[in-house]
């Protein structure tokens, strides 16, 4: 048995706000630099991206 979420016009509303690339973050830029080589790495290998933990307070 699979569980889907259900999806509420306000979850498309957030949406709309998150950056789609990393070009669209603001601030952090070493932070940036560093996941776009990480994620370059791994296409270069056609491997999976290891393991990122991301962390930061909540927010816009």
């Amino acid at each position: 048995m699979s569980l889907e979420p259900t999806r509420t016009d306000e979850d498309a509303g957030e949406a709309s706000l998150r950056p789609q690339t990393l070009a669209e973050f603001i601030g952090q830029k070493a932070s940036r630099e560093n996941l776009r080589i990480f994620i370059q790495a791994a296409r270069g290998r056609a491997e999976a991206m290891d393991h990122v933990l991301l962390h930061g307070p909540p927010g816009l």
